[in-house]
């Protein structure tokens, strides 16, 4: 230990004596341990954050039943293009097997789609119109922040009443009270019965701005053979997998399929999104695994090619030391271990760089940043097997240089 730790303050007052050429030298070790924190804070907090929004969304303990699944080729997508809408038909359909299997609790019918909406004073050129039927009451995410939520009897009798999201109502209406207030959806008046809880945006995108109307009255303002989505939850989170078979069973039932025939619906939960996400961000570790490896071979090159420098630089110095009863190995591991402090003087600068970066990136963008502390470890780690497998060859020619030869040199 007392060798090494001699060894170390060599290597730093060589460094400190050569800064510049000591920064230069580290360049690539401080860009690939910066792509490391940068990239692996930025991902780590962007998957944090749309987890859980994904999770907030969608819901973990619920799925969706939809009419085009997603797909990863051009042949899936050919396939999926012939199926049939979902309809009201196949929501009673899982409703009727709920019954007999209690694994499902809850059905909501949706649909959606884009509109004009004026109230006296303001217009949206383009409001998310969501048509729910009459169980999206029962949504444990249907939180309303003023006024009420919409009735069954109104759902029912296709009343034209609209519970707005929190910013639809403040772009709307302001500070006025927007509660028995009239707007007009593509021209036909609603009555605001109700504002939900503000969620909150997403990457900068409001969350909030929608409005929620009964499904017959979308049906039969905007196109009824719109396909609909079917949130389906179970009586119990743990019954998720249970209650997708259930489903799966009462479709393939409602549309007469045979055993050979593939399901012409999709099925999609939180876990989906995720996993589609995962395999989209999966690019960008390649990337940064490329951008690494390069730098970090170039770095151990320039490294390889100072250190060679250094031992020429110091031949009479090495010789000296070998006339004194320096043994090969202690030359060895000298030049050994100013390689590697010298490697890893540029993963420490590069962890500093790349916290400033991701702090940076995330306060002056919405992508959030968490950083890891085994990013931390990987990337001075990596450094420090740089220094030494690139200045292996520099303190072997050291190691072997003959002292009386070495002491001749001027």
């Amino acid at each position: 230990m007392q060798r090494f730790l001699e060894s170390a303050s060599i290597a730093v007052s060589a460094i400190w004596a050569n800064k510049l050429r000591s920064l230069l030298t580290v360049l690539g070790n401080i860009v690939a341990v910066t792509s490391i924190i940068a990239v692996v804070s930025l991902v780590q907090g962007l998957n944090a954050s749309v987890s859980g929004a994904i999770t907030s969304q969608v819901g973990a303990d619920q799925f969706s039943v939809i009419r085009f699944p997603p797909t990863f080729s051009d042949e899936e997508q050919q396939k999926v293009q012939s199926n049939p809408r979902v309809t009201l038909d196949d929501a009673e359909a899982i409703r009727r097997i709920a019954k007999s299997n209690e694994h499902i609790g809850l059905v909501v019918a949706r649909a959606q789609g884009g509109a004009e909406v004026k109230s006296r004073n303001e217009k949206l050129d383009s409001l998310n119109i969501r048509g729910f039927s009459k169980e999206w009451n029962m949504l444990p995410d249907t939180n309303i922040a003023m006024g009420r939520s919409i009735l069954a009897s109104e759902f029912d009798a296709k009343r034209p009443v609209t519970v707005l999201g929190w910013d639809a109502a403040d772009r709307l209406f302001g500070a006025l009270d927007p509660i028995d207030k009239f707007v007009q959806i593509n021209g036909v008046p609603f009555r605001v019965v109700g504002v939900t809880a503000k969620q909150g945006s997403f990457f900068g995108q409001s969350q909030d701005e929608f409005a929620v109307i009964p499904l017959g009255v979308y049906q039969r303002m905007f196109n009824w053979r719109q396909s609909l989505t079917l949130i389906v939850r179970p009586t119990d989170p743990s019954l998720v997998p249970a209650a997708k078979d259930d489903a799966t069973m009462a479709l393939r039932i409602q549309r007469r399929l045979r055993p050979s025939q593939r399901d012409n619906f999709g099925i999609i939960s939180s876990d989906t999104f995720l996993a589609l996400y995962n395999q989209a961000t999966s690019g960008i570790f390649a990337i940064l695994i490329g951008v690494v490896g390069l730098s970090l071979v170039v770095g151990g090159i320039v490294i390889m090619n100072i250190m060679l420098m250094v031992v020429s630089e110091r031949t009479r110095e090495i010789g000296l030391r070998k006339a004194l009863g320096a043994r090969r190995k202690d030359i060895l591991w000298q030049i050994l271990t100013e390689s590697i402090t010298l490697s890893t003087f540029g993963g420490v600068i590069g962890t500093a760089m790349g916290f400033a970066v991701a702090y940076l990136i995330s306060k002056l963008s919405p992508l959030p940043a968490i950083v890891e502390p085994w990013a931390v470890v990987l990337g001075i780690g990596m450094t420090a097997v740089v220094g030494l497998f690139f200045g292996m060859y520099p303190a072997m020619q050291a190691a072997k240089l003959d002292p009386i030869e070495a002491l001749r040199r001027e």
